[in-house]
């Protein structure tokens, strides 16, 4: 039995805050060479998915 209700947009926006972090792992280890804009736009365009995957999850559960 869930202790709580399942919430996909913080599971997008969580898994796009991860592929931040291993990006500048990534980075910082020597592996690539990642310019500091890079990131914007990846968290960015993650946390408007969130966003509409929380409104249509909130739709969907509503009806």
């Amino acid at each position: 039995m869930l202790r709580h209700d399942f919430q996909p947009g913080r599971l997008v926006a969580g898994a796009f805050l991860i592929l931040a972090g291993v990006i500048y792992a990534g980075d910082a280890g020597g592996l690539w060479d990642t310019p500091w804009f890079v990131i914007i736009p990846v968290v960015t365009g993650g946390l408007c998915l969130a966003g509409a995957v929380g409104v249509l999850t909130r739709a969907v559960r509503r009806r």
